[in-house]
């Protein structure tokens, strides 16, 4: 028989434990819960012929519980102790940018982070049948927590991009708006985010750099196609006929709907269209 302790005062801690040890075996799984003067404990019972399987549960069971009710506690300690700089909007946008890193499938960490915390509760339950549960976050999660604070800093560093991005855009925004149109009508073509500019009269418009200087790029290069931008807003043309030969809307296209707005019309099956289209079969 094997029996392990987790001491704690937390009620929702505790009921959360309660209900969920009920999914284990109740033929060898036996919890109590009691009332002691300065922790409540609960205390599970395994009498089954596998102490490695009642070991993984229960450590996989505290591990989710840990990640369920500390996992934002410590997101926000981080970021308030890092960046207290930043204002409480600014520090909950970071808060949601950690929150979809860690929700993200193709990022490791959140997998790295249970691992981690599975690997400490089943080292320390190896030696001690009782776990202060907050005593046992505060000491033995350091490495987890490490973790934490490099997805913090990311984060951080994404939100500041993004900031400036958006900065960018508004700037962009309002030039087009305040500036005399120099063309009535552009065609873009776009393929395989290789761009070209043509103009009313469907002759190319050349995007070369040292035609025209570059003088409305951002300091950070948010797409392939910043001089085809740059030529847009030297141009500021009235319409900005948009031909998606691949179909496909990616960033690029989406900042010249943020900067041009209602100046941008996409199309995907017009004679320019279809003749890009067949370029691309030959």
């Amino acid at each position: 028989m094997k029996t392990l302790c987790i001491k704690i005062n937390n009620k929702k801690i505790i009921n959360y434990l309660l209900d969920s040890y009920t999914h284990f075996d109740s033929n060898y799984v036996y919890v109590s819960n009691n009332i002691f003067k300065n922790y409540e404990n609960i205390i599970v019972h395994y009498t089954g012929p596998d102490e490695n399987y009642f070991n993984d549960l229960f450590c996989k069971n505290l591990t989710d519980c840990i990640l369920f009710f500390y996992e934002e506690k410590f997101l926000k300690h981080l970021i308030n102790y890092n960046y207290f700089y930043f204002n409480d909007i600014e520090k909950n946008q970071i808060l949601n940018i950690c929150f979809n890193y860690l929700d993200n499938n193709e990022n490791n960490e959140a997998n790295i982070c249970k691992k981690n915390i599975y690997k400490s509760i089943k080292e320390y339950i190896k030696e001690n049948k009782c776990i202060i549960l907050e005593g046992f976050i505060t000491f033995r999660l350091k490495k987890y927590i490490k973790i934490l604070d490099k997805i913090v800093d990311s984060s951080v560093n994404r939100f500041l991009i993004e900031r400036e991005y958006a900065e960018f855009i508004q700037i962009l925004k309002l030039y087009v708006n305040t500036s005399e149109s120099q063309i009535s009508t552009i065609h873009l073509i776009y393929t395989n985010s290789d761009t070209i500019l043509l103009d009313e009269n469907k002759k190319i418009i050349s995007t070369n750099d040292s035609i025209f200087k570059a003088k409305y790029l951002s300091d950070i290069s948010f797409s392939s196609n910043d001089y085809a931008l740059n030529t847009l807003l030297n141009l500021i043309p009235e319409k900005i006929i948009i031909h998606l030969v691949n179909n496909y809307e990616d960033e690029f296209i989406n900042t010249l709907k943020l900067i041009f707005e209602d100046r941008v019309y996409l199309c995907n099956d017009c004679n320019i269209c279809k003749l890009y289209k067949l370029n691309l079969t030959i």
